[in-house]
């Protein structure tokens, strides 16, 4: 047999067994580890024959894929490169496999992908919360690279990056056709070394010209205007590396009286789900309840998520044990979980408002939908960014693996998450310059006196819309008491939440 013709067998044969590993290894690592002993579906009762009836009519199955067709056209492909391409360099099996898996891969959605040495071996590093970067979360939105949140006290945070700014170029490579893991690589680096961005604030944009430009298309010659003044303003930062440390819970605190009158309002800001965040988050809890807290405010804007435990442990802190959190369903039967709360240390039932914006993604979509589904959270501000698909980390072996979709979350009334968010029930948008404003109000020692006194008297207008909700709840609460003192009322009751 000639040799071009026996390799293209062996290739086959190997593509092959690829295609069965992916399907057969078990997942070594969760897209968000650490998460709960699943409860799965259980599968419907089979149906009983019966003479008196005939089952009804299947639809006809789909014709069968030539497999070997398609493994032989790939294959075939792999050959011709190999004894004609020009650059003979470039032509190595591992170079077009590893290639062709890449592709594979990032054409299904931009989450999954194809885990060289390189990458298999960062991610496990990741994994335990050992890495130096920049100190931004990014992902993918409408096929451009942009910036979910920058963490604070971190290079990309002192640096004025906001969220939604777009990542043009990195190191003067532009990330048009660059995929999430390979700019998440170029990002991370060694401690001390230096990386350019160029960036890209999003347009600037005028709620109420928004509105009137809806109800009344403008001229010709203004629309052009209009549009070359909205354009977004482009920059570029050179950055040093340093070790992250990875926030989690910030800001617990009782909010002062003059934003809340005589009612006691606490205040928690979730920066990201980690390993310790339910703990740290209960010793906030217990503080401000302690403080005598009669109601709280949960802050999620601009949190990318993190680890599905913490997040179910989080949300679970409020509902009853047992309680479905978050539910994922796949194609096959063991992707069908239910995530329910545990039986932890239960909160009094003081009223809750949860603040969201176009930023919080993941495992802070799992927390205000489920806490927003089951009445216990009234969410305000933007609708979230929509992320919630689950991606399993198989190990293929010889150090490689890939990251693959396989299932989508959705909240208990079984809503799904993927690509449309979690909507408020309190729509409460915000200007870039008082986004802007209230990052840098959270590092006043990075401040000019310029700076301070720019934001001297900016207020947080979503946080004004939450706590009037909260006092609102609670006047209806109170009254409900005095009308039926032997009835329980809701936490969050449908006919208190105020319409935007």
């Amino acid at each position: 047999m000639p040799r071009r013709y026996l390799q293209l067998l062996i290739l086959i044969a190997g593509l092959s067994l690829l295609g069965s590993l992916a399907l057969t290894v078990p997942s070594l690592i969760a897209a968000d580890p650490a998460k709960p002993v699943p409860v799965k579906t259980a599968p419907a009762a089979p149906a009983t024959a019966t003479t008196s009836a005939p089952a009804a009519a299947k639809p006809a199955p789909k014709p069968p894929e030539d497999t070997y067709q398609y493994s032989f056209l790939l294959s075939k492909v792999i050959e011709l490169i190999r004894e004609q391409y020009v650059d003979e360099g470039k032509v190595s099996y591992k170079d077009l496999t590893y290639a062709a898996l890449r592709g594979m891969l990032s054409s299904l959605d931009p989450h999954s992908q194809f885990l060289d040495e390189d990458s298999f071996a960062e991610m496990q590093k990741d994994t335990k919360g050992e890495f130096s970067g920049l100190g931004i979360v990014v992902g993918m939105k409408d096929g451009n690279l942009i910036v979910i949140a920058p963490m604070e006290d971190t290079p990309g945070y002192r640096a004025g990056i906001m969220p939604g700014d777009r990542i043009l170029k990195i190191e003067g490579k532009a990330t048009e056709k660059m995929s999430l893991l390979n700019a998440i690589k170029k990002l991370k680096g060694q401690r001390g070394e230096k990386v350019k961005l160029t960036l890209m604030h999003p347009p600037k944009t005028d709620d109420k010209e928004t509105k009137d430009a809806k109800e009344k298309p403008a001229k010709t010659k203004e629309s052009k205007d209009a549009k070359e003044k909205n354009l977004g303003q482009v920059y570029e930062v050179e950055l040093t590396r340093e070790l992250i440390k990875v926030p989690t819970v910030r800001d617990a605190k009782l909010l002062p009286s003059d934003l809340t009158g005589d009612d006691k309002i606490g205040y928690i800001r979730l920066e990201q789900f980690g390993e310790n965040t339910p703990q740290e988050f209960e010793d906030a809890l217990v503080k401000l309840e302690g403080q005598g807290m009669q109601a709280l405010v949960i802050d999620l804007r601009n949190n990318p998520g993190g680890l599905l435990d913490s997040a179910v442990e989080v949300a679970g802190k409020f509902l009853p044990s047992g309680q479905v959190v978050v539910s994922t369903q796949g194609r096959l039967a063991e992707q069908n979980y239910e995530y329910r709360a545990r039986g932890m240390k239960k909160h009094p039932n003081y009223p809750i408002a949860v603040l969201i914006n176009g930023y919080s993604a993941s495992g802070s979509e799992i927390v205000a939908g489920a806490l927003k589904d089951l009445n216990r959270a009234v969410l305000v501000g933007e609708t979230t960014f929509g992320k919630g698909s689950v991606q399993s980390v198989q190990d293929l072996g010889n150090g490689i693996g890939l990251r693959l979709t396989t299932a989508k979350y959705y909240t208990p009334s079984k809503k799904t998450i993927h690509e449309v968010g979690v909507p408020p029930d309190i729509y409460a948008p915000i200007s870039e310059t008082e986004e802007r404003g209230l990052m840098m109000a959270r590092s006043p020692q990075l401040l000019s006196a310029e700076e301070k006194q720019e934001i001297r008297n900016l207020r947080d207008s979503q946080l004004d819309r939450a706590i009037g909700s909260l006092k609102s709840i609670r006047i209806y609460n109170q009254r409900q008491q005095q009308t039926a003192p032997a009835t329980n009322a809701p936490a969050i009751p449908p006919a208190a939440i105020p319409k935007s």
